[in-house]
């Protein structure tokens, strides 16, 4: 039998039982599909490991569902910074890798500008360690790809020296700290000015987030190769898992934006397909893995038409029943225009262009044309006892707007009423 480890080779396997832990927990260990039980101890475990603090657990014995419910409980308002880049510094490595991380370089150290062979030489002399010289090559690439060394190429020969220290940096710049502490806590990415803070040990004791959506750095992965192909203008192939059937699915498409909610913080992915000729949103934590294909040559003319369907956009859905044509939507309020003008702000601040009149007294319409009017329910519900009535193109519009409305009548009222 294999025995317990808490380090990690695959940090998508990670994304995937964190995310399950952190956003769709309160579950038992039954509950974890997908899973065997000891693969169920060994993550917990890790993840108990790596979030000692934030692992909360609770007891139920009610109904069919009876066990123990493990969950995370983290609170951003009251944070420094991202507990969850715990999970990024947890690879595992091999001897030879923690080996040669301190020979090369404390051999660089000593004696700059090598060449991988003189390296794998020093390191026999020095340290009486044979290495294969193709290994240390290949570390040293490594490092240089990671920013750790500096390579530069005189001749035919390649030669490796050691970065400049973060520290002369942040003294030449005084305000860079504080940008880091900033940077950490609040973009894509943050991962990186974290590893800095790491490096040069000093902590955020300026920034708190009330809002913060930690769990996003659980896709930063895979966000890094999605930006770096729309950088280049590329298509990527994505494999994807269901957030709601849990299949495994597969795509293709042209990466133009990612567009984040406001309101529920959940990232999206805005590809273009180039066969169906339409834009689709894809759930940035639906995102397994990606891998970046060939250029598109009209990639900036896409763009460019993402912008202009941008317009009609209620939220992140760019397609409807008729596939090609944007849904009217008519909504008629009561709204005391002398006592009541904050609902008109907010009809005017909320209401993304759309045409605010007043057609009686006290009752206004809104009018708004999008590619999709059921991403508009939602915000139509928190009009409820001022609507008088909804109109719209799309007949699934009004009639999911009836249904809501009648089971919320007969929650309240009851069957009778």
């Amino acid at each position: 039998m294999s025995e317990f480890k808490e380090l990690i080779k695959s940090f998508s396997k990670s994304r995937e039982y964190v995310r399950d832990f952190f956003v769709y927990g309160f579950k038992t260990r039954d509950e974890f599909g997908g899973w065997s039980s000891r693969t169920y101890d060994n993550e917990r475990r890790r993840l108990e490991s790596w979030l000692a603090g934030y692992v909360r657990q609770e007891y139920i014995g009610r109904g069919k569902t009876k066990g123990k419910n493990i969950y995370l409980s983290i609170d951003s308002n009251l944070l420094n910074t991202n507990p969850l880049y715990r999970v990024w510094k947890a690879k595992s490595f091999t001897d030879n890798d923690i080996m040669l991380h301190f020979y090369i370089l404390d051999c660089l150290r000593k004696s700059p500008d090598q060449t991988a062979d003189a390296i794998t030489d020093r390191l026999l002399e020095g340290y009486g360690r044979m290495f294969d010289s193709q290994i240390v090559r290949r570390k040293c690439n490594q490092y240089a790809t990671e920013g750790i060394l500096t390579k530069e190429k005189r001749g035919k020969e390649v030669l490796y020296r050691l970065s400049p220290p973060f520290q002369k940096l942040l003294a030449a710049h005084p305000g860079l700290k504080n940008a880091i502490k900033l940077y950490q806590l609040s973009s894509p990415l943050g991962i990186v000015g974290n590893t800095i803070m790491d490096t040069v040990s000093f902590h955020n004791d300026l920034f708190r987030i009330k809002h913060n959506f930690f769990v996003h750095t659980l896709e930063d992965e895979v966000l890094l190769s999605i930006l770096q192909a729309m950088h280049a203008h590329r298509t990527v192939f994505l494999n994807l898992k269901s957030t709601k059937s849990e299949r495994l699915l597969e795509t293709e498409g042209v990466p133009l934006k990612i567009f984040t909610s406001t309101r529920t913080g959940r990232r999206y992915l805005c590809l273009y397909l180039p066969d169906k000729k339409r834009f689709t949103n894809i759930r940035m934590d639906a995102v397994k893995s990606v891998k970046t294909e060939e250029l598109y040559p009209e990639y900036e003319a896409i763009r460019e038409q993402l912008e202009r369907n941008k317009e009609s956009a209620w939220g992140v859905s760019f397609q409807n029943d008729n596939r090609h044509h944007s849904e009217r939507v008519k909504l008629t309020l009561h709204i005391d225009e002398h006592s009541e003008q904050y609902i008109l702000n907010r009809l005017q601040r909320e209401g993304k262009g759309g045409v605010i009149r007043q057609t009686a007294p006290d009752t206004f319409t809104y009018e708004a044309e999008v590619f999709d009017a059921n991403e508009m329910l939602p915000w139509i519900r928190t009009f409820i006892g001022r609507i008088l009535s909804v109109e719209s193109t799309s007949p699934q519009l009004a009639q999911r707007f009836q249904r809501d409305f009648l089971t919320m009548y007969h929650m309240y009222f009851g069957e009778s009423c």
